[in-house]
């Protein structure tokens, strides 16, 4: 794997010789400067959208694959890629949306691979012992209100919803995430996917269902309810 450019403390530089067909691009596309400048090459204003981008991007990785370490590999792989292929940003969605894509197919292709090698690999002797999300939600559900248990009845739940989507299909998986989660539209999402919108309200209604049945009875309502209304609940 290649390696990024490497962050610098100088403002980004665009460059005189470049600045006739960035501001050519930007005119065209209605890019941001720092993201006009990266498309021309410079490598510090690319640095500057790492930085602006990691994180989110980083925890859509991890909601898709489910782990730590493959999702900073794959963040990793997405800035290779957007860096390598800057070229081919048009500007007819924002750079944002462009990285979705990037990471949202890197993730699907490593799924893949991971689904082929899970089908190859031998049996455990002994089947790892299920997390009991049930007992855990329980247990935040009846402790002492107060902003502690809050912080842990979000993670706790977050958790649950993340053990849940992993048994969805991947594309089943990207399309929870980016509608219910990134907050994207049904059109935005087939966009990024290469499908209908109907293929993605299909999905969607299908994500919904499995996690249903695979979330605790009631743990949405309850998630969403004050502390003090879940306590009083007699669950």
């Amino acid at each position: 794997m290649g390696e990024l450019p490497e962050a610098t403390v100088r403002t980004p530089a665009y460059g005189r010789d470049s600045l006739v067909s960035t501001i050519e691009i930007t005119q065209r596309h209605d890019l941001d400067p720092v993201v006009a400048a990266a498309t021309e090459g410079d490598e510090s204003a690319f640095s500057e959208l790492v930085a602006r981008y990691r994180r989110e991007l980083g925890v859509h990785c991890y909601r898709m694959l489910g782990s730590h370490e493959d999702s900073e590999d794959l963040i990793q792989e997405t800035f290779l890629r957007a860096w390598h292929r800057r070229e081919s940003f048009a500007g007819r969605s924002s750079y944002r949306t462009w990285l979705y894509r990037i990471a949202t197919n890197a993730c699907l292709t490593a799924l893949e691979r991971r689904a082929r090698r899970r089908e190859t690999a031998p049996r455990p002797a002994v089947a790892p012992t299920p997390l009991d999300l049930d007992r855990l939600l329980e247990e935040t559900a009846t402790a002492d209100p107060g902003p502690e248990i809050e912080v842990v009845a979000k993670e706790t739940f977050e958790l649950a919803f993340l053990v849940a989507a992993q048994h969805l299909p991947p594309r089943q998986r990207a399309v929870l995430f980016l509608r219910d989660v990134v907050g994207w539209s049904a059109k935005e999402t087939a966009e990024l996917l290469d499908t209908s919108v109907a293929s993605v309200n299909s999905a969607l209604q299908r994500a919904r269902r499995t996690l249903r049945e695979r979330l605790p009875e009631h743990r949405l309502e309850w998630q969403l309810r004050p502390a003090g209304e879940r306590r009083g609940s007699g669950r």
